[in-house]
Parts: C-alpha cells; sequence; structure tokens
C-alpha cells in the first residue's frame, strides 16, 4: 500500500474516532446533532458538544500525540522496542512530582502542575539513565532500572496520599489517568509545551535514523550523537511532563502504538514518528470512549482502559518472544 493511502488512512482513523469521542457519552448525539452543537451555540446539545466532550477531545488529541512521540522517540533513542514513558519511569517522576506539589505546596491548577511534572520527569530521566549505566548500559538494564524506579515512586504516590487525607480525592481521580476534568482552557495550557516538544521530535527523525547505525556511522554522515541524545531527552521531557500535568499518568500508550506502527514502517525513523504522532490519539480517544461505554452511568478512567489494553498487548509481546 502506498505511503500516502496509509496516511490517509491513520487521518480518517483519527477524525472518526474524534467524532465519536463526541457524540458518544451518558447522553448520546447522533452525527447531525454533533455538528449542529459544534457550530451552532443555541442548538439543543450545544452546551454538552462544546463546554464538556470538545475540550475533552481536544485534549485527548494532544495527550495521545505526546505519549505517542515520547514512546517512539524513547524506542528509537534507546534502540528497544519496550522503551515507553511509564516503563522508564518518565511519568512516575512527573506523577511524583505533582503529587508532592498538591500535598505539600497545595498546588491546585493545571499552570501550577506542568512546571512540577517537567522537574520529575527530567529529574527520573537522569536517575535512570545513570542507575542503568549511562551511555553504556544496556536495553535490557534501562528498562529494569525504569521498573524499579516506577516502582518505587508509586510506592511513594500511594503513600503520600494515605498520608494527606484532605488532598486524597483529587489526587485519587488525577493519578488515575482522566481526560474527565478537561476545561476549554485545559488544551490550551499544553498545547505550546507540546507543540514544540513535536517541533524538536520532527526535526530528529533523519538523525535519529542515522544514530541508529552507531556513533561512529552517525558521525560520517554529519550528525552529532551527544547533541541528538540532548534534544531528544528535552522533548521526551516536554512531551511527557505536559501529558502527565494534564491528565494524569497514562501508562502503555507510548509502548503500544509505536511498536504495532514498526510492523508497516520498518526501520524509518521519520515514518515511525509521524504514524505514532496521528495513532496514539487515536487509541486513547477510542479507550475514552470504551470507558464511557462499558461502565454507563458512570465511566472508567482512560488510565484504566489503556493499563487493561497495554497489559494485554505485554503479554502478547512475551508470549510470541518466547514461542519465537
Amino acid at each position: 500500500m502506498p505511503s500516502f493511502v496509509r496516511i490517509a488512512a491513520a487521518v480518517g482513523v483519527l477524525v472518526l474516532v474524534a467524532v465519536a469521542s463526541l457524540a458518544v457519552g451518558a447522553r448520546a448525539l447522533g452525527p447531525a446533532e454533533v455538528w449542529r452543537g459544534l457550530t451552532d451555540a443555541t442548538a439543543a446539545g450545544a452546551t454538552v458538544v462544546r463546554d464538556l466532550r470538545l475540550p475533552r477531545t481536544v485534549l485527548g488529541l494532544l495527550v495521545g500525540a505526546a505519549l505517542g512521540l515520547a514512546g517512539a522517540l524513547m524506542q528509537a533513542l534507546t534502540r528497544n522496542p519496550l522503551a515507553d514513558p511509564g516503563l522508564l519511569g518518565v511519568n512516575a517522576g512527573a506523577s511524583a512530582a505533582v503529587v508532592s506539589a498538591i500535598a505539600f505546596l497545595g498546588v491546585t491548577n493545571l499552570s501550577g502542575y506542568v512546571w512540577f511534572a517537567f522537574g520529575g520527569a527530567a529529574l527520573v530521566s537522569v536517575v535512570v539513565h545513570a542507575v542503568a549505566g549511562g551511555r553504556y548500559g544496556s536495553p535490557g538494564s534501562l528498562a529494569l532500572s525504569g521498573t524499579a524506579v516506577s516502582a518505587a515512586l508509586y510506592a511513594y504516590v500511594a503513600a503520600v496520599q494515605l498520608l494527606d487525607t484532605a488532598s486524597l480525592d483529587r489526587m485519587r481521580f488525577w493519578t488515575a489517568g482522566s481526560l474527565a476534568a478537561a476545561r476549554p482552557g485545559t488544551a490550551w495550557l499544553i498545547a505550546p509545551f507540546v507543540v514544540v516538544g513535536a517541533g524538536i521530535a520532527a526535526l530528529l527523525g533523519r538523525p535519529l535514523g542515522a544514530l541508529a547505525l552507531g556513533d561512529d556511522s552517525a558521525r560520517a554522515l554529519g550528525a552529532h550523537p551527544g547533541r541528538i541524545r540532548i534534544l531528544a531527552a528535552v522533548a521526551i521531557v516536554l512531551l511527557c511532563g505536559a501529558a502527565t500535568a494534564a491528565c494524569g499518568p497514562i501508562v502503555f500508550l507510548g509502548l503500544m502504538v509505536p511498536h504495532l506502527v514498526r510492523s508497516f514502517t520498518g526501520a524509518d525513523v521519520r515514518l515511525l514518528l509521524l504514524y505514532s504522532g496521528l495513532l496514539a490519539p487515536a487509541l486513547l480517544l477510542a479507550a475514552d470512549v470504551i470507558g464511557r461505554v462499558v461502565a454507563r452511568p458512570g465511566e472508567l478512567s482512560v488510565g484504566v482502559v489503556t493499563a487493561i489494553l497495554g497489559g494485554g498487548f505485554f503479554l502478547a509481546i512475551v508470549r510470541r518472544r518466547r514461542s519465537a
């Protein structure tokens, strides 16, 4: 299948899932009602579409793209197909920093969360990399280091929640990973960070492809391995920090989508980033829609749904490798 047909198909899937996100909920709306709600402020469904579902859908698009790109960058940078912001501790670092800000500093809004999320994500990235052996660490040791640090940080998050009962409800909702708290201005607060991170990722497509050949080969092709790694780390921190600050930790999304996309993009990092940026938000919105449907009249947090899907996907990978 030609590349442009695949890209068009990916865009089509994303549009269909976005429409479903606008239509499905406690009150189901048809496509015509969704369109009237978007174009006519006096329509019957305008309040539901504009004030509740549209901000949630836009936030899901931004967060999904951020996590998909971050996962693709991590996998390309570490040459580890199992690398993921959740598995390598980046989301856990952002979560621990935000929970600390809520419990000890009284931070209550996204504009405050986001800076703590960036700091926590950056710090834990450095710690995991150092524990794994720095530039000489293997992909396996990096994954083990990230898993161990994540476990310790999530234990800390649970302890803080138990000790600070006044903030428990707010932290419990946030740490589950949810798009339900989206408001009309939420996406605008994180959009600049996601756009900058995505821009850096786009610029790194070709250099990361050269880096995959090894540092010496990359230098021979005119690339600068040290500079590439620093820029990739900055992009990952921006993308993961913004996404985690907005809706809490969402695991496995950055693992599943790049892993599936690689089956038809091969080693081309540019295509891997492109398709991950298109299909990860589609999967996140689909998971959000599933969460609204299976638990009516309530809903399951999107973080719970992606964890269930991702756990099964991860087990399938392990089983396939064992069989091979």
